[in-house]
Order: structure tokens, then C-alpha cells, then sequence
């Protein structure tokens, strides 16, 4: 096999790729660049939509924060960030982790010059049944508005 041979097996397959990541039907080069950039496309608007989204969750707290919420096999991966020092917010946060059922399996906390919480929150069989990751990661905000509200 030649090397223009190989060459153009490469770009084959590196269009099917494209074209199976963009779940493109199209068959032709041509066609499939057009989709992956109409995808691309999509991609940016959802993108904008969320920051649009961030920026104003964060607009309506005092405390610009973010706050992620993944779901493991048996509980939650909970991160939450602040741009300050936030003494006593740790207690809140636990004690919305307690309300909810959780229990905190393992967690990592720094509060030296922002508050950083990166905590693996259990299901507490009792409890927990029907909490989704969206219920905590609502559950832990308005613990933090709480706090906000309290300073």
C-alpha cells in the first residue's frame, strides 16, 4: 500500500469518527463537515446558554459560588467553591448533608483563603430514598444562602 494509500484511509477514518461523535446519516466529505459544523454550532449556543445561567445564579446570591452535585453508585460527589473565607459554613453544609440523609463518607475541606469542599456523601438507608443529585445540589445552595444571609 502506498503512502497516498494510507494517507487516504486515514482521512476515511477519521471522517466515520467525526461522522458516528456528530450521529451525522451523511455519506459524502462534504456533507459530514457540514454537519459536524452545524454540531459545532449547537455546541457553542449550549454553552453560552449555561454561562447565561451561572452568571446569574451567581448574580442573585451575595456570594459568587459554585456548587457540583454528581451522582456515584451509592451517594454523591458534592464540590463546592467560594471566592472567600467563609467561617461556619462548613457546620451549615453538614448539617444540610444530615437533613438530607447523607452521611459524609470522605471529605476534604480547605477555608484558608477561599472555602473549598470536595465531600462523598453516602445514602443513609433510612433516609435517603428518592434524593437525586439535584435535590442536594438545591439542598446545599440554599444552605449557603442561609449562611450568606446570617454573616
Amino acid at each position: 500500500m502506498s503512502s497516498r494509500d494510507r494517507k487516504k484511509a486515514s482521512v476515511y477514518r477519521k471522517l466515520q469518527r467525526l461522522r458516528s461523535v456528530i450521529n451525522s446519516p451523511a455519506v459524502n466529505k462534504t456533507s459530514i463537515i457540514v454537519d459536524a459544523s452545524r454540531y459545532i454550532e449547537e455546541l457553542k449556543e449550549k454553552v453560552e446558554m449555561l454561562n447565561r445561567e451561572i452568571g446569574t445564579s451567581t448574580s442573585q446570591n451575595s456570594l459568587p459560588m459554585q456548587v457540583t452535585v454528581e451522582t456515584l453508585e451509592k451517594g454523591f460527589l458534592i464540590n463546592v467553591f467560594l471566592e472567600k473565607n467563609c467561617p461556619g459554613l462548613l457546620v451549615s453544609i453538614l448539617e444540610t448533608f444530615e437533613e438530607l440523609g447523607l452521611d459524609v463518607l470522605d471529605a476534604r475541606v480547605s477555608c484558608e483563603d477561599n472555602f473549598q469542599l470536595e465531600a462523598i456523601g453516602g445514602d443513609n438507608q433510612s433516609n435517603a430514598e428518592g434524593i437525586d443529585a439535584q435535590m442536594v445540589k438545591q439542598a446545599v445552595m440554599q444552605a449557603i444562602s442561609k449562611w450568606s444571609e446570617n454573616i
